[in-house]
């Protein structure tokens, strides 16, 4: 636990008895009642139930997270491991999941989370991050409403684990103080089963996670619309304007954006990871455009548009995207239950080789030769998509078996996102292609029958594209 959730005696210390007294009196009774389950209650108790079966016998501690510094005493907005909140729908910080070994083999359940603050030892002024600082908080019996399972005072879990004998396995790299109380009861070899079982447990999404998922792809499709209507044909636009444009969106319609921005005008969109945005987006460049908003659920979509600013593609641009739309094309095409996970990887990137193939740009080799020996990836560079869900990259340790060398089952979604990037200083393509970056990224749910991409709402054919900027620029 954090420093916050250890909370100092003597609380009123150098505070007047005549102060102490008005702070405790005058406060009406506000504790809710008859509240509704959050819409995953039912989602979450499969969840643990699964997680459960799974290890039997065996205490079980999945930690949402401590708050962390920015700088001096600012901290970073605070964001709930995602495990946790795959297992309970809270997005408390200082919390924990706990599932306590039962006599039936199963377990028992409970949430460790901050109470309401203490009124009468002036906790809730007094503190920093009292209720009175930092707003109220859920009440025990609140959030075991809200939450549907037992819910307990965090403040008591360390002493509790010490009294709790057998198997202990936690989600390290949460809380810091919760591993120093299950010192030298826990072995790093178990808790990272634990760990890469939770990873695995997140591949196939349920009815929920695709309903927030298609909610997610809905709202970034409105942020890039956004991003277009503040972009102007005619004069240059800050890549900076164009990031808070979109996280306008994200923070109107969800939490927040799922990871930063990518607005990368010009070369910059020759750079995979371009987040710094400080250019501008002019006139004749394209604007490669990769973010996705992140819901009040924390699932978040990840998709990815390369714009003409001005509306329209120049002859070699249309030309770079035209083959990275035909690359995109045929993996999502390849994205169909029972096939393998890395066969839309295959199927994109050799459709980029052919591309390349046929411009001159490796000499006299086939197709087959510059796809085996890799020499395609100088311009592709990176794989073609990866799980999505409630991280960016999800299911980030789940087992190799099950996941890049699985095969796609129904309620899997996964992005498809080839791209080329011919990067300005590359003298060994005609100047022509220089500095050019195109990418094309959708989200995309494996369906019983095939697929079916949840960021449909954008266009992805070059013409469509300009004929939507055009109507949104009116």
């Amino acid at each position: 636990m954090s420093e916050r959730t250890k909370r100092k005696n003597g609380l009123l210390q150098g505070v007047s008895e005549e102060l102490a007294a008005h702070m405790r009196q005058g406060w009406g009774d506000t504790e809710l009642h008859g509240l509704e389950p959050i819409a995953q209650a039912a989602h979450t108790a499969r969840r643990r139930a699964e997680l459960s079966a799974r290890f039997p016998g065996e205490l079980l501690v999945v930690p949402s997270g401590n708050p962390k510094v920015r700088s001096n005493d600012t901290d970073y907005p605070f964001r709930p491991s995602s495990d946790y909140v795959y297992l309970t729908g809270d997005q408390t910080e200082d919390a924990a999941l706990v599932l306590e070994p039962a006599e039936d083999g199963g377990h028992r359940a409970v949430a460790y989370v901050l109470p309401r603050s203490n009124r009468d030892n002036g906790e809730f002024w007094l503190d920093l991050h009292g209720e009175l600082w930092d707003g109220r908080r859920y009440s025990l019996e609140e959030n075991a409403q809200v939450l549907g399972l037992e819910c307990r005072d965090v403040r008591t879990l360390a002493a509790r684990l010490g009294t709790e004998g057998g198997p202990v396995r936690v989600l390290r790299g949460h809380d810091e103080g919760l591993e120093e109380a299950l010192a030298g009861r826990t072995d790093a070899g178990r808790d990272e089963e634990l760990r890469v079982f939770l990873s695995g447990m997140r591949l196939v999404k349920d009815e929920f996670e695709i309903a927030d998922l298609r909610f997610a792809c809905e709202a970034t499709a409105r942020g890039f619309e956004d991003v277009v209507r503040v972009m102007g044909p005619d004069a240059e636009t800050s890549e900076r304007v164009i990031e808070g444009t979109f996280f306008l969106r994200a923070r109107t319609e969800g939490n927040d954006i799922g990871y930063k921005s990518v607005c990368a005008a010009g070369s910059h969109a020759t750079t995979l990871h371009w987040v710094r945005n400080d250019g501008h987006a002019r006139p004749g460049e394209l604007l490669l455009l990769d973010a996705g908003v992140e819901t009040t659920n924390l699932y978040t979509s990840d998709v990815t548009r390369t714009v003409p600013v001005s509306g329209r593609f120049t002859p070699i641009q249309r030309k770079v995207y035209d083959a990275v739309f035909a690359a995109q094309e045929a993996g999502i095409a390849a994205v169909k239950p029972g096939a393998a996970f890395r066969d839309f990887h295959v199927a994109a990137q050799r459709t980029l080789a052919e591309h390349l193939v046929a411009w001159g740009l490796l000499g006299e080799r086939s197709v087959e030769e510059v796809f085996e020996q890799g020499l395609h990836r100088r311009w592709t560079l990176a794989g073609t998509g990866h799980m999505i869900g409630l991280d960016v990259h999800d299911c980030a340790v789940a087992r190799t078996e099950d996941y890049v060398d699985g095969v796609l089952e129904p309620g899997m979604v996964l992005t498809v996102e080839p791209g080329m990037y011919f990067q300005a200083d590359d003298l060994s393509v005609p100047e022509e292609y220089r500095g050019i970056g195109v990418r094309i990224e959708d989200d995309v749910l494996v369906t019983v029958d095939g697929n079916e991409n949840l960021s449909a709402d954008l266009p992805r054919a070059a013409e469509d594209v300009e004929a939507w900027m055009a109507r949104l620029r009116g």
